[in-house]
């Protein structure tokens, strides 16, 4: 099954007058959804804009693996685990919070905003220390440390997605065809989606995520059942 979620659908939030604008595609915070808490093990797909000396005061995070990527500008942040990291556009993050950790994110270049997407899943393992991390879009695909099973690929190229549980395809820029593949290659009937534009994928499989338009880029994630339902 493929639900396309449009980027005009997400629901507002953030706080505006600090500088801090929310596109939200789940259920989150003040705004409560009973029919769109998650997909499988993700919670929350939130795209940020930071304007130029904003940022997230530290907070702390408990049992959820963060991942981020870097569109626009530079992300900074730091943890009491230790980890201080400048996240430039085209690149990513990932925190696994474990037990507990406190950080802060905040807009790292003065003269500019600071554009993101960030996605929380639910762990399978729980406890122990945070862990960080960062990628780049030509390096191998992200595998949250304590979500066996889950993987995310950063691609601009034609793609199998693969057979899982649960799929989520979200379009950073260009356009992303999403289908089955027919006899020529082609895909017929797939949905066109745009710039922060989202598939739900369940029991996908056969599918073909296709650039439709130039430069294209997309981060595709496949997912395991949800550790909770």
């Amino acid at each position: 099954m493929i639900d396309v979620t449009r980027a005009g659908r997400r629901h507002h939030g953030g706080d505006p007058p600090a500088g801090i604008t929310t596109r939200h595609a789940f259920s989150f915070g003040g705004h409560y959804d009973p029919g769109n808490l998650r997909h499988g093990p993700l919670t929350a797909c939130n795209e940020e804009w930071l304007a130029p000396g904003a940022g997230f005061a530290e907070h702390t995070h408990r049992e959820v693996e963060i991942v981020t990527w870097v569109l626009e500008g530079a992300l900074e942040h730091r943890d009491d685990a230790g980890h201080h990291t400048v996240v430039p556009a085209g690149s990513g993050q990932w925190l696994s919070a474990g037990a507990a950790v406190r950080h802060t994110e905040a807009n790292a270049d003065a003269g500019r905003p600071c554009r993101f997407v960030q996605m929380w899943l639910e762990p399978a393992r729980t406890g122990g220390p945070a862990a960080h991390g960062t990628f780049g879009p030509d390096g191998p695909p992200v595998r949250p440390p304590r979500l066996p099973g889950a993987t995310l690929t950063v691609a601009r190229e034609r793609l199998a997605v693969p057979a899982a549980p649960f799929g989520y395809l979200h379009v950073l820029g260009g356009a992303v065809r999403l289908g089955g593949t027919g006899p020529d290659g082609t895909l017929p009937d797939g949905p066109r989606l745009e710039p922060g534009d989202a598939a739900r994928l369940t029991g996908a499989e056969e599918l073909t995520a296709e650039p439709d338009a130039p430069d294209t880029a997309y981060l595709l994630w496949s997912l395991p059942a949800a550790a909770r339902p």
